[in-house]
């Protein structure tokens, strides 16, 4: 993991490094001249004060590192670090609700907002997908398992962002139930802010659940199926233990590795898409805030979020990793 978070902002810092260079040199160079203007400094022409400014922004740029090359292996290290403390100064384009204009504090702000949309919804999906997907595993052949087979098909059919479009058109538009924009019309300050927040996701959070429950139901019938015809189920059906038993407790657990692998991939995976969902619905979260940086090239959020977003990826494999040893009777943790 350690390997694959410092090649990822290793990359990262090799593909954007020169134009946050170029970024930060036009930042001082601003600055330098900004500071002139608020102090009120006088020169006797033009000459002297373009030579003042060369100094200063000579003297700074230098200050940063920015008289070395890009790619030096030292700036790279130092760049490297500075990006895995979120040390990446300010955003030229974006604010935290409070105005801040750091881009620690702004990522940090939009990261609640991203977990708690996705973490629901896949905790919603998974809780249906395993109920259901049981249901069905245990009426093998029914018109209901058939029904989850076509649910699933349809459901992985249409893109997630095109059923978003269609269900603001239908619910927000239409039925005007809900806001076309999931961004809450509250300050954070207000003590109604969370009940606005939670308001505006539940939109974006039913699209999401639609789109994905009724794969995952069939991803739990696939893998209990299979379960259901090892030998070890065949030897408690001959000891008289029923059906329904074998099926919720037996096979089911035998089920939660592969399950839970499927959880932590499709959470994982969510972040991912999380960027064209949170657009469509304007949630303001990392998605929304990843799609902004991009169209307006803000570099250092650019980076910010990639180092996050990497974390957020490793974490979760760790994590499915280690629930190996507590759902799988056959592993044992050392």
């Amino acid at each position: 993991m350690i390997l694959v978070l410092f090649s990822t902002l290793l990359i990262t810092v090799i593909l954007l490094g020169p134009t946050l260079d170029k970024l930060l040199d036009d930042s001082i160079r601003n600055q330098v001249i900004d500071e002139i203007n608020q102090r009120g400094l006088k020169f006797q022409n033009s000459d002297e004060r373009l030579t003042y400014i060369n100094n200063q922004h000579q003297f700074r740029s230098k200050t940063f590192g920015l008289d070395q090359d890009s790619f030096t292996p030292s700036k790279l290290v130092y760049r490297i670090i500075s990006v895995m403390t979120l040390d990446l100064g300010k955003s030229h384009f974006f604010t935290t609700d409070y105005g801040s204009s750091n881009v620690r504090d702004i990522i940090f702000e939009k990261v609640p907002k991203t977990l708690l949309l996705f973490t629901t919804s896949t905790l919603c999906v998974t809780v249906i997908g395993i109920f259901l997907g049981t249901y069905v595993a245990g009426k093998e052949g029914s018109w209901w398992d058939k029904l989850n087979s076509i649910s699933a098909i349809f459901s992985n059919s249409f893109p997630s962002w095109w059923v978003a479009m269609i269900m603001i058109l239908v619910f927000a538009f239409t039925l005007h139930i809900f806001p076309a924009r999931a961004t809450p019309t509250s300050s954070p300050s207000d003590s109604t802010y969370l009940v606005d927040l939670l308001y505006h996701m539940t939109l974006p959070l039913i699209t999401m659940i639609l789109v994905s429950f009724g794969s995952w139901a069939y991803i739990v019938r696939y893998f209990l199926i299979n379960i259901m015809n090892e030998d070890f189920i065949y030897a408690k059906r001959t000891i008289g233990i029923s059906r329904r038993k074998i099926l919720y407790y037996h096979a089911l657990r035998n089920a939660g590795p592969p399950i839970a692998t499927a959880v932590a991939l499709s959470l994982q995976a969510s972040f991912g898409g999380a960027i064209i969902t949170e657009a469509v619905f304007d949630w303001p979260g990392m998605g929304k805030l990843y799609y902004d940086a991009i169209g307006l090239f803000d570099v250092p959020i650019i980076i910010g979020l990639t180092y996050i977003s990497t974390v957020i990826f490793l974490v979760t494999i760790f994590i499915t990793d280690i629930s190996y040893a507590l759902l799988d009777p056959r592993v044992k943790g050392s």
